[in-house]
């Protein structure tokens, strides 16, 4: 048994060791996951059993991403489950929710492609009280979750969750269209940081030998799956609104831009 100042301190080097950002609040974490306790309850606790959250530090140290191990993150104020199912909702990916509901603040059918946890779609759901929504997703593992998600949140009634490639089985069309695509070029993968080259999902990362693939297959499926005044919002990589903007022009559509925090061109939005 180990007092818990002092294990966190032991925990926080070994984890500074292996490269981890902020070792102090993430060795909180896993110590108080272990215990099935909140960080605040940690200090609290006279003594904790080494033993007990060994296995977690172990898979940190490995760059197994921190959301793997607890299961859970948090995206647009709402807890989603995760699992190396799916990508790991990210912040900047909240700036296409924000452009979604700014362009089209009262859909009435939202499509999710690549749904991945369900957070796009869900999160739109929960400020839209009217929407219905489906998810699409080629992996069963991933559609799954997100379904469980959507009723974690109270959201189960309104949207669908679907496995399919891309818009292949959708029929219908929909007021607002989302999609976080794979967009990293497949010779980049191998240098993303480790806890995505070796932990998330390849087939959600990898955009094909530009990172343009799986726009142009979305991007070729708009004019039929858009209503009249219909919105497409996606979310872009590196240096690549030049080049979906052109996508968008060759299928009649216009692209404006949508910035993050950090003041990259982070969500793409396309309308006719």
């Amino acid at each position: 048994m180990i007092t818990a100042s002092i294990a966190i301190g032991q925990v926080a080097a070994r984890l500074a060791a292996a490269g981890i950002e902020e070792p102090r609040r993430e060795a909180r974490l896993l110590l108080a996951a272990a215990h099935g306790i909140d960080a605040a309850g940690l200090l609290l606790r006279a003594e904790l059993d080494e033993a007990g959250y060994e296995p977690l530090v172990a898979r940190r140290c490995a760059r197994e991403p921190m959301a793997y191990i607890l299961g859970h993150k948090e995206f647009w104020g709402l807890d989603f489950a995760v699992s190396p199912a799916t990508l790991i909702p990210r912040a900047d990916s909240e700036t296409l929710v924000a452009a979604a509901l700014a362009h089209c603040p009262a859909p009435r059918c939202v499509l999710d492609l690549g749904t991945g946890t369900g957070c796009l779609l869900l999160a739109v759901l929960a400020e839209c009280g009217t929407a219905f929504g489906v998810g699409v997703d080629i992996s069963l593992h991933a559609a799954a979750l997100a379904a469980h998600n959507a009723r974690s949140l109270g959201l189960g009634g309104r949207a669908s969750f679907i496995v399919g490639d891309w818009a292949g089985a959708i029929a219908g069309q929909f007021d607002l269209l989302l999609s976080n695509p794979p967009y990293i070029p497949q010779g980049e993968i191998t240098g993303l940081m480790p806890e995505v080259a070796r932990y998330e999902p390849s087939r959600a990362l990898d955009g094909g030998e530009d990172g343009l693939d799986a726009y142009r297959r979305i991007i070729a499926e708009l004019p039929r799956l858009l209503a009249p005044g219909g919105v497409a919002v996606l979310e872009l990589g590196l240096g690549q609104a030049g080049h979906l903007a052109e996508l968008a022009g060759q299928t009649g559509f216009a692209c404006t831009l949508r910035q993050d925090l950090a003041c990259v061109a982070r969500t793409a939005i396309l309308t006719r």
